[in-house]
């Protein structure tokens, strides 16, 4: 066995819904070569391999037969600064939320609505993370990946990532690429987003008249801790479903039967729906079955209350998904990734 990999290791402290399956190889990665080290030994051997960070978007159903390998690197360096635009850099295994405060502790502007999101910052390109009117895609420079068939190294783009909606190129191939670090551009000077009410509104509580970069994050984290249940306490992965896009048509269908629907018209003519509307008007805010549950407060957080199977919250899934989409003809997507 190499000397660096543990077989059968409880995945159940690497994933935010502390789901109990067990992989069969488990490794972690705190630099290039140990990476690629990994996966050409897994290679060699024939086995799948599972890459992980932080493990918040992550709904695990089944024992991984495969080698898990755990991106750990750390590091966060200034490429330049022009006085103005100042390019960061961060190693994937750097946890999101205190990378976006160390960047506000230098001065910087630009992630400060990306605040307490959890998860590391190899996996933001992944999912074009976002939150409150700011995408990772908006700051975002370039990345550095290794090909995993080749073990070659290549510099990606911000075109090169063709970057959607929670979606990326990484995510629509899975297993061709290992997000090493990424680069983004900063500013010293705030633009503010502040396009979302709740952000607004809770800056005027807090009597914040000018927002600093500081301010906005401050206000956006006493928000989703209002929102949102801490992982470390009630096992979860965040907004479970995607926002979903309809044609304007369906959105008006929607609109004169339920007035007080939450939507979003877009540039393309198409509206974004919030799914926690969708699936508090069905009824399922607050539901539990056994210890799997939507949460009592946030409709679009499916929770592990302790002894929840992977099976059994991806069947509470299926079930809100089947029940919205008669209810209202919109099919909604799950955000986690599914093993």
């Amino acid at each position: 066995m190499t000397q660096h990999w543990q077989e059968q290791v409880s995945l159940k402290p690497y994933n935010t819904f502390g789901i109990d399956v067990r992989a069969r190889y488990f490794t972690q990665a705190h630099d290039d070569e140990q990476a690629r080290q990994s996966l050409a030994e897994a290679a060699q051997r024939g086995l799948d391999v599972m890459v992980i960070g932080g493990g918040s978007n992550l709904l695990l159903t089944r024992d991984v037969d495969a080698l898990v390998l755990h991106m750990a690197s750390r590091g966060l360096r200034v490429l330049s600064d022009d006085g103005q635009r100042v390019v960061v850099e961060a190693e994937a295994g750097e946890p999101w939320h205190p990378f976006v405060q160390w960047s506000i502790e230098q001065g910087l502007c630009g992630l400060e609505n990306l605040s307490l999101i959890p998860g590391t910052v190899g996996a933001a390109p992944m999912q074009n993370v976002g939150a409150y009117g700011v995408e990772v895609k908006d700051v975002f420079v370039g990345l550095t990946a290794l090909n995993r068939d080749t073990g070659e190294l290549q510099d990606f783009s911000l075109d090169d990532c063709a970057f959607g909606y929670r979606d990326s190129v990484f995510k629509r191939h899975p297993g061709r690429w290992l997000i090493l670090r990424v680069r983004f551009a900063l500013s010293r000077t705030l633009l503010a987003h502040l396009d979302y009410g709740p952000v607004r509104q809770r800056l005027a509580e807090q009597g914040v008249v000018q927002p600093s970069a500081r301010a906005i994050s401050d206000a956006i984290c006493s928000i989703r801790r209002e929102k949102l249940p801490d992982p470390a306490e009630l096992g979860n992965a965040g907004s479970f479903f995607k926002n979903p896009v309809v044609p304007a048509v369906l959105a008006q269908r929607i609109r004169d039967n339920h007035p007080c629907v939450v939507a979003y018209p877009q540039a393309d003519g198409q509206v974004k729906l919030a799914a926690g509307w969708l699936i508090e008007q069905a009824g399922w805010k607050g539901y539990r079955e056994g210890d799997a549950g939507v949460h009592r407060l946030q409709s679009l957080v499916l929770v592990n209350y302790g002894q929840a199977t992977g099976e059994q919250l991806h069947a509470l899934a299926r079930k809100i998904q089947a029940d919205v989409l008669e209810r209202f003809g919109v099919a909604l997507e799950m955000e986690p990734n599914l093993y």
